[in-house]
């Protein structure tokens, strides 16, 4: 039988999972690397300089849910809420599609969302409510199957921005969007979050590379079209 060194076995070994650790890690960013290069000039992080000058009118803006407190918005909800109110009022949207979980009687994101925005002084009629986005894909296509969007500012937080544009040009709706930097007012929270992209961004890779069809596909509605009208 042949002596193979104890010191070869060994460099074979590190070597080997050091290439695994590599391969790994490419794997792991891969999902991050699509969605940022996906949304490169498609995205702006609200309140800095010239951002609002840099948004493109559209007829919708698809602001994502973020939670509720005690049946109010979460503090990342409002500020979107904020920054969408700001966008209707800047004339670069017509209406404001609120995407959200409404999947129990007692949960009802999007019709706190409108709550919040009509208080605010928002018309009610520029309003329109998805009660089945239950997650970012969904949100998307649903926007385009069910409500009849074919341009969409999302609003979201800034570390959600490239995976909420990518996912929504992606499905074929011309995207614009716009975040909040809230590691201004949250940075624990926010970084914890961040951080859940490495495994959120795979999923939506995923959703993408398999056609996935919402939760709920349909049926078609006139809302959003009424909405962009006025009303």
């Amino acid at each position: 039988m042949r002596f193979v060194p104890l010191t070869r076995i060994t460099r074979t070994a590190m070597r080997r999972a050091y290439q695994g650790a590599v391969a790994v890690s490419v794997l792991a960013i891969a999902p991050l690397t699509w969605a940022w290069i996906g949304s490169e000039n498609h995205r702006v992080v609200a309140d800095t300089p010239g951002w609002l000058s840099r948004v493109p009118a559209s007829g919708t803006a698809l602001v994502l849910g973020a939670g509720l407190f005690a049946g109010q918005p979460s503090p990342m909800l409002a500020r979107r809420l904020d920054i969408a109110e700001g966008l209707y009022r800047a004339g670069k949207v017509k209406a404001l599609l609120l995407s959200g979980d409404n999947s129990r009687k007692d949960y009802d994101e999007p019709s706190a969302m409108r709550d919040y925005l009509l208080a605010k002084g928002v018309p009610d009629a520029v309003i329109v409510r998805d009660y089945a986005g239950f997650d970012t894909w969904d949100s998307c296509v649903r926007a385009r199957d069910v409500f009849g969007a074919d341009d969409v500012t999302v609003v979201t937080q800034a570390f959600h921005l490239p995976r909420a544009v990518t996912l929504c040009r992606t499905a074929g709706l011309r995207t614009f969007g716009v975040g909040d930097d809230s590691t201004r007012q949250w940075a624990a929270a926010t970084y914890v979050s961040a951080a859940r992209e490495f495994v959120a961004s795979a999923k939506a890779l995923g959703d993408v590379v398999l056609g996935a069809e919402p939760v709920f596909p349909g049926p078609r509605e006139t809302s959003l079209m009424r909405a962009q009208a006025g009303g």
